[in-house]
């Protein structure tokens, strides 16, 4: 599979070398087996499942600071997570993970204390509040979930923070609205993005409503720079540029908040500067940005420039 080389055309960050790639295949503590999701809190620690199950945190320098297992993983592990900084009651931070073969989102206190009564779905089905295979769940700034399905649903649910089913949108196909495997959400300012990653698209909605409103469709299948092969995760920068990363074409593109592109970094490969099969990127506070790179089994850093 060709791709960019190393650095793109324009280097997403300061050059084509990261700031820091920690991490190693294993199963012993800090050490990764598949990656799977990132996600990133308030301050800036990193949260990261594995294909044993393990949710492990790092401060944004690689150091393990405290790790957990999902209830379940006979059936298959979790493809994707989220936070929220003021969710449970007193504004207590949130952990949601997308526990994708169980039907369900789990709600984590970020100890890794589990809240079952806070748990979203957990029956296969197609009815309103049942699941095929989970694959991300956010939450927007008033309480409010979203959670993406693959399989025979292809949808998008929303739910009321109090885990009441609203309304539901998509179903599997190619036209605009429709998706095949939503892998990825994230919602910023009502609006929620939607990386479609087998159309190789996103698909951005206004959710500042009951009834979601197609606001822009971007990229289509390709190599080239603004297309997109198997997009499997997106990330929001404080100027509100956009990266999202591709598990096809084993990069990272830049967009400015219109979808017009700015640069990509990346490309196949097993060095530092390059990415093997990459499923997740999030942005720190200080407009850092790690890649988990998944099947080398580790983490890059780079920065992005002002």
């Amino acid at each position: 599979m060709s791709s960019l080389p190393v650095g793109g055309c324009v280097p997403l960050g300061t050059g084509s070398q990261p700031q820091l790639v920690w991490g190693r295949r294993g199963m012993s503590e800090g050490r990764f087996l598949k990656p799977r999701a990132i996600t990133i809190d308030h301050q800036d620690n990193l949260y990261i499942v594995d294909t044993t199950g393990r949710i492990q945190v790092f401060d944004p320098d690689g150091q393990l600071l405290r790790w957990w297992s999902t209830p379940e993983t006979a059936n298959g592990r979790p493809t994707g997570m989220a936070t929220s900084a003021s969710i449970g009651p007193n504004g207590e931070p949130r952990l949601f993970v997308a526990d994708t073969h169980y039907y369900r989102m789990l709600a984590y206190r970020t100890d890794g204390t589990l809240i079952p009564e806070e748990q979203i779905g957990g029956v296969a089905g197609h009815s309103p509040g049942e699941f095929a295979f989970v694959t991300d769940a956010v939450c927007d700034d008033d309480g409010f979930f979203y959670i993406g399905e693959y399989g025979d649903s292809d949808r998008i649910q929303k739910f009321s923070p109090d885990g009441d089913f609203i309304t539901q949108w998509g179903g599997t196909g190619h036209d605009v609205g429709k998706f095949v495997r939503p892998q990825s959400l994230v919602v910023n300012k009502k609006v929620l993005s939607i990386v479609d990653a087998g159309n190789h698209r996103i698909q951005r909605f206004d959710v500042s409503e009951e009834t979601p409103r197609l606001i822009d469709v971007w990229g289509k299948e390709g190599k080239q720079k603004g297309q997109f092969y198997y997009p499997y995760d997106i990330a929001i920068a404080s100027d509100d540029s956009v990266l999202v990363c591709e598990y096809g074409n084993q990069r990272l593109q830049r967009f400015d908040p219109t979808g017009k592109w700015i640069a990509s970094w990346g490309g196949p490969g097993f060095d530092p500067g390059q990415l093997y099969q990459p499923w997740g990127v999030v942005i720190d506070s200080t407009d850092r940005v790690h890649i988990l790179d998944s099947n080398n089994h580790r983490v890059q850093r780079i920065a992005l420039p002002s």
